[in-house]
């Protein structure tokens, strides 16, 4: 290995949502920007919660790195309005985009969240000009002038109707002293958020529907410094078809332009990532499913442009992937009857195949295989280093897949590969030079779980400024029942364990030396618990994010260490052999045999957190 410069030192990790009563809890942004206090009912249940938080995306200001904010889908204030008749708290309030601001570097957060939730009577409200009631799949960029950008997909119809509207949406915070005020106070003041496109409403996703964002801002020295760019994955009904389409602003976020469609000549493919080299150029790249024939393959692909993003090219292919993907087979069952409120909050189906499923839990959430584990779904992520030179047109792309070769039967409908047929995760690296487009092959990004037969890896996220590359990832090296035929955290015998953390690592030669890798989590998670869709299946979220600028690198993940373990009343007799999977709940069962919903959500089962960490 080549020596590499020294980085920052991974330390105690630190939380980002300060949801607990032993928390500096939750204020709102217009007291952050203007120090002027104010509160509603649901800053409040945020503070106090112990909800649920996961997608977390982090962004490292580039004008100051001591200044960075953080974001997730943050359930915090999903109890803020009533008990039902048992006295189990409703699910009625929002689900939305937290903003965590740290101004020390990482050391500790304010958590708040992004103003313009159902319930904000704050000032900054009427800026939101957004109609859905829920929003999540958060991203962020900074721009060069002190912009910060934080882009959501939302769907929930206000009037609680059960239609979903699939809008996807950017929101812009500002310097309250404009590009020229102290940068400590660059994206602190909420300015306003705006919808980039709009769903069309139908229930249960069965609209035009927007989902899977990215973004991405200009903050080079090129001719589209500070252009700020969005692209999402629009879903269709039941048509089996989703497309990426791209938009770009060049009014700081006011409005964006109507949606270019990238993806002319294939028609299954969601993750977008933008990619903004430092001369200005921007790549979208996604991930794809190529059918020809019979046959289907996984692919990432990728379109360029080089006026600004106001055209593409075709896509191009950037390389093809052993698919690795949570599979299973359904085996529903019916559970006891319900007394009064559920809180049914959870992740829907939107693209499992007919006759699969990608999360197993229990009863309705059941697979045949009596696994339980949340869905985990390759996704590339991508990125450049906006301050190379002008002309270092270079891609860092990550993703995971099956690693070859470890393709093995897995004696039951579980698979990662396809059902009853998986394999060992691992996360893979390549660069594309864009400007010739030579790509270097893929190659894993820490070998060491590999060689010793011992752990999965996925999701991995990479990120390039100032000349380092910082590479993140999960990683199950350290759980104790580990098999390549089982999800992680799985035993023999069904039940789950603590299992999973984060790992990093780094570059400074473009990748073709990468430092041995440093686990970053003080704590291995349990991911297995079942907090979603009534308390019957887990949901880790979609993604884990690392920003940085040159040395400074932070990493943000979803988090169990606080989650308090127990039994569901409701499995009595039921010998699903899920033994630690269960969370935390009060029940009673009634007369007539039915059961109650949780009336104990603040008391720790659905402890579910982001939290971080300074990479490597």
């Amino acid at each position: 290995m080549a020596s590499m410069a020294a980085g920052s030192t991974p330390g105690s990790d630190v939380r980002l949502t300060n949801d607990a009563p032993t928390t500096p809890g939750y204020v709102s942004d217009y007291t952050l920007a203007t120090g002027t206090p104010y509160t509603d009912a649901t800053l409040q249940e945020c503070s106090r919660s112990r909800g649920r938080e996961n997608e977390p995306s982090v962004a490292v200001n580039p004008r100051n790195p001591q200044v960075m904010v953080g974001s997730s889908n943050d359930y915090c204030g999903v109890y803020n309005d009533g008990v039902d008749e048992f006295g189990a708290p409703i699910a009625s309030g929002p689900i939305w985009l937290g903003y965590y601001r740290s101004e020390n570097g990482g050391t500790s957060f304010t958590s708040s969240l992004v103003p313009g939730y159902p319930g904000d009577s704050s000032p900054y409200a009427a800026r939101a000009q957004v109609r859905t009631a829920s929003a999540g799949d958060p991203v962020l960029a900074w721009d060069a002038e002190g912009r910060l950008f934080a882009g959501s997909e939302s769907s929930d119809d206000p009037a609680g109707t059960k239609k979903t509207f699939g809008d996807v949406w950017v929101a812009t915070f500002v310097n309250p002293q404009g590009p020229a005020g102290a940068t400590v106070n660059d994206g602190k003041e909420f300015q306003r958020s705006v919808i980039v496109a709009r769903g069309t409403s139908a229930p249960n996703l069965l609209g035009k529907f927007q989902d899977k964002t990215a973004i991405e801002a200009d903050h080079s020295a090129s001719a589209c410094r500070n252009n700020v760019y969005f692209a999402n994955s629009q879903f269709t009904g039941n048509a089996g078809r989703s497309n990426i389409y791209f938009h770009r602003s060049t009014d700081h976020g006011a409005t964006f332009s109507h949606g270019s469609l990238l993806t002319t000549n294939v028609n299954d493919v969601q993750d977008p990532e933008i990619v903004v080299t430092s001369n200005g150029h921007v790549y979208v790249t996604y991930s794809a499913t190529i059918h020809h024939a019979n046959k289907t393959q996984d692919a990432i692909l990728y379109n360029k442009s080089t006026d600004c993003g106001a055209t593409f090219s075709p896509s191009r292919l950037l390389t093809t992937v052993n698919k690795f993907s949570y599979v299973d087979q359904p085996a529903a069952t019916t559970g006891p009857a319900q007394a009064g409120a559920e809180d049914n909050v959870g992740e829907d189906e939107t693209d499992a195949p007919a006759g699969t499923r990608r999360d197993c839990g229990d009863f309705t959430e059941a697979c045949a295989s009596g696994y339980t584990y949340p869905r985990v779904d390759a996704a590339p992520r991508a990125a450049a280093d906006q301050l190379a030179a002008p002309t270092d047109e270079t891609l860092y792309v990550v993703f995971e897949q099956t690693i070859p070769g470890t393709e093995t039967p897995t004696g039951t409908t579980f698979g990662t590969v396809e059902p009853g047929t998986g394999g060992q995760g691992g996360v893979y690296f390549m660069r594309l030079n864009g400007a010739t487009g030579a790509t270097t092959t893929p190659r894993l990004i820490d070998p060491t779980d590999r060689t010793a037969n011992k752990g999965h890896q996925f999701w991995a996220d990479v990120s390039a400024d100032g000349g380092v590359q910082h590479f993140i990832w999960y990683d199950s090296r350290n759980d104790p029942c580990y098999s390549p035929t089982r999800p992680v955290g799985n035993c023999a015998d069904r039940s789950v364990v603590p299992s999973l953390d984060v790992y990093a690592s780094r570059s400074t030669d473009k990748g073709t030396t990468i430092a041995p890798s440093t686990r970053l989590t003080d704590v291995s998670s349990n991911p297995n618990y079942e907090q979603f869709s009534g308390r019957l299946v887990p949901f880790l979220g979609d993604y884990i994010w690392v920003s940085s600028l040159g040395d400074t690198a932070f990493a943000t993940w979803t988090d169990y260490r606080n989650t308090v373990a127990g039994t569901d009343q409701r499995e009595v007799g039921d010998d699903d052999g899920d033994a630690g999977a269960d969370v935390l709940q009060c029940r009673t069962t009634l007369a007539d045999g039915s059961i109650t919903g949780d009336t104990c959500p603040r008391a720790g089962g659905l402890d579910q957190n982001i939290y971080g960490d300074k990479a490597p």
